[in-house]
């Protein structure tokens, strides 16, 4: 609606009643757009959701991810911490043994000092694990929020399937929103190839004039000329067309790159798999053994305070390392779940 041929200068200037061009108009216009470009449009719009929902996909991952390594860190510092309190308790085992060797004469009055030496070696060890503890939980804490989130229960299982991992790659989110992205390229390609083919445009108008003069009614057909093509439509169709080739090798370099990327990552993971295996069944118990055959000795009296209490330590050392080299498998468990598997809401996460 509106106003038409107003006067705004001569001597009818801005009076609405003193000639017969003057009308207030009401009409209305619709538009046609040719089908290509309709479809060309929803296609470009379904681009964009599949881009939102990919992108809603990769930052749930990533959430999803850091919690799973946040709880894992949070677990196995507690395990290395109960390590080290059992390592505290065999020295004052051993504190024991040699004040009743001093009391006895047996032992010098500076080997009493030792474990004392040791347990204070200790006690800034466990200051590190309480404070990578302490900024386990802190994550924790942040990714679920809950105040008193807490690792509780027993170990994640260790197992992987490769296969699947390899089979699953082209779902991966961030596959999937270079897919969409893909898609909007092409349909961008649609949508400069529409340009070439006219819309068109029907309109009606009803103006009313003052009552000395007659209404009038308009009726218009309009459609667009696209001349020029090789000057205005064909370099957007072929600069458009290049950029959706550009994004087509994009996808395909970044499935290589993430198979390349979970086959390194397999391959590290049984490095770890190995060396876990190696200190569980190799030098874990030859550490015990050693431990076990110093203590008799230092009981009969053939071996020195020192020499217990650096088997002790082995023996510790031994454990919180397997303890260290069990969490580094653990945490390629879990990035290799939740990194290049799919995203699931049941029983394949609970565990973790």
């Amino acid at each position: 609606m509106g106003i038409r041929d107003f006067p705004v200068t001569g001597p009818d200037a801005g009076r609405i009643n003193r000639d017969n061009f003057t009308m207030r108009t009401i009409g209305v216009t619709q538009e046609f757009t040719n089908p290509a470009k309709r479809r060309a449009r929803a296609a470009r719009a379904g681009a964009d959701i599949g881009i939102a929902e990919a992108g809603y996909a990769v930052e749930a991952q990533s959430v999803r991810l850091e919690t799973a390594l946040a709880w894992i860190d949070l677990f196995y510092g507690k395990r290395r911490l109960d390590q080290l309190e059992l390592l505290d308790r065999s020295l004052g085992d051993l504190q024991a043994t040699v004040s009743a060797r001093l009391t006895a004469g047996t032992a010098r009055p500076s080997q009493a000092l030792e474990p004392d030496q040791l347990r204070a070696a200790v006690n800034d060890r466990r200051s590190r694990l309480e404070a990578e503890v302490a900024k386990a939980r802190a994550r924790l804490v942040r990714y679920t929020g809950d105040p008193q989130a807490d690792a509780v229960g027993g170990p994640p299982p260790l197992d992987i399937r490769a296969d699947r991992l390899t089979a699953g790659v082209a779902a991966l989110p961030r596959l999937r929103a270079l897919d969409a992205r893909t898609r909007a390229a092409e349909a961008e390609v649609g949508l400069a190839r529409a340009e070439k083919r006219p819309d068109w445009r029907v309109s009606a108008m009803y103006g009313r004039r003052e009552p000395n003069f007659g209404d009038l009614v308009s009726v218009q057909v309009s459609i667009d000329l696209p001349l020029f093509g090789g000057r205005r439509q064909n370099p957007r169709i072929e600069a458009r067309a290049n950029e959706a080739e550009r994004a087509r090798f994009d996808r395909l370099a970044a499935e290589r790159e993430v198979t390349a990327a979970l086959e390194a990552d397999l391959a590290d993971h049984a490095m770890r798999q190995r060396q876990l295996e190696n200190a569980r069944g190799l030098l874990v118990p030859l550490a015990r053994r050693r431990g076990e055959l110093d203590q008799a000795s230092y009981a009969a009296g053939t071996l020195d305070l020192g020499g217990a209490l650096l088997s002790t330590l082995a023996l510790a050392e031994a454990e919180v390392d397997a303890l260290a080299r069990e969490a580094e498998v653990a945490r390629d468990v879990v990035r290799l779940n939740f990194t290049y598997g799919p995203i699931t809401t049941g029983s394949d996460t609970d565990d973790y």
